[in-house]
């Protein structure tokens, strides 16, 4: 069915909390004035960031995209055949949407999708409409040029019928636990008895694999990691020398999560014109960017229950290294059911 011609296929929503600038100088300025130094992975998803990480995603090391692709190509159908009439599909953290392809696939035939892709960096919104657009003559797209946070405010306006909300690629590693249980709970109180989330959880395994997959042989990961300093470079008038400073990826087997961050390789200095801030580094200093953080069932299964949700089917991958839950808030009714 195509949308009405009263509806425009697409159409862009920019929820901005503010300027994006000043949020990342206030950030730079107070993470690099902190002991011990760090940056937001927030920051990592300009343009050049989207297009490594995209790149990422197609490297050997790099597992988890061709897993959760792999759950999906399998269990798309039975996903999609949840929900009887026409759908939302709400996606936290969009990007090129390359794997949400096989489920709205697999929605499309006989019903109504909108898709909400929700994503900081517009342009990388608009390219991927304009592919979805293209493929998918039916499909109507609402794409959000937001952060998570904000983006939520949007969930509660598209309301118009049952919405399947996707938190793919392990995105919730970049919370900690506590805070991914806060986040998800914020989540389920938007939800309605007939909504469901999908969650890509990337499991504990061998540190060898993980930290191979942080750190590939062809330095793609190192240059999305240093390009949080090209950013600063360009945007906010910074001197960083990023040969300066080498990329380094840990798994801390304790708290369960990847550690990443640059090191500084020699004693420097580095001025940040726009924020007037010079900055000093030691030799061995390091700046941490990122935690992703990896799970077992039982600590998925805590983290959903503190959030007020509730697994209903969980996948895996032949073997056995991500998995998808599909998750209803507590005391769900079946899909499309009158409540």
């Amino acid at each position: 069915m195509m949308a009405s011609a009263s509806m425009p296929r697409f159409r862009l929503v920019e929820l901005t909390g503010g300027d994006p600038f000043a949020d990342l100088a206030r950030d730079v300025a107070a993470g690099l004035t902190a002991e011990p130094k760090h940056l937001s992975c927030r920051y990592f998803y300009d343009r050049e960031g989207s297009r490594l990480f995209a790149a990422i995603c197609e490297l050997p090391e790099y597992y988890l995209t061709r897993a959760e692709a792999e759950i999906l190509e399998r269990h798309a159908c039975e996903i999609a055949s949840l929900f009887q009439g026409d759908v939302t599909v709400i996606e936290l953290g969009s990007g090129n949407a390359v794997k949400t392809r096989l489920l709205l696939e697999a929605l499309l035939p006989g019903r109504r999708v909108r898709y909400v892709p929700i994503d900081i960096c517009r342009p990388i919104l608009e390219e991927t409409a304009a592919d979805l657009l293209e493929r998918f003559p039916p499909l109507e797209i609402v794409a959000v040029a937001a952060e998570y946070h904000e983006g939520l405010r949007h969930l509660r306006r598209e309301s118009d019928r049952p919405r399947l909300i996707l938190w793919l690629g392990s995105n919730i590693g970049n919370f900690t636990r506590e805070e991914a249980a806060a986040f998800l709970g914020r989540i389920q109180g938007t939800m309605t008895p007939a909504d469901r989330m999908l969650v890509g959880v990337d499991l504990r395994k061998d540190r060898a694999v993980l930290e191979a997959a942080y750190d590939d042989a062809a330095g793609v990961t190192a240059a999305f990691n240093r390009n949080l300093l090209a950013r600063i470079n360009h945007e906010l008038n910074g001197n960083f020398d990023l040969s300066a400073f080498q990329h380094r990826a840990i798994y801390n087997q304790d708290l369960g999560r990847i550690e990443m961050h640059l090191v500084s390789t020699r004693v420097q200095s580095v001025t940040i014109g726009q924020i007037g801030l010079t900055v000093s580094f030691a030799a061995g200093e390091t700046i941490h960017t990122e935690n992703s953080y990896k799970y077992t069932l039982a600590e998925i299964n805590a983290v959903a229950t503190a959030a007020g949700l509730q697994g209903q089917c969980f996948w895996h991958d032949a073997a056995g290294r991500f998995n998808l839950h599909l998750l209803t808030p507590t005391e769900p009714v079946a899909v499309g059911s009158s409540s």
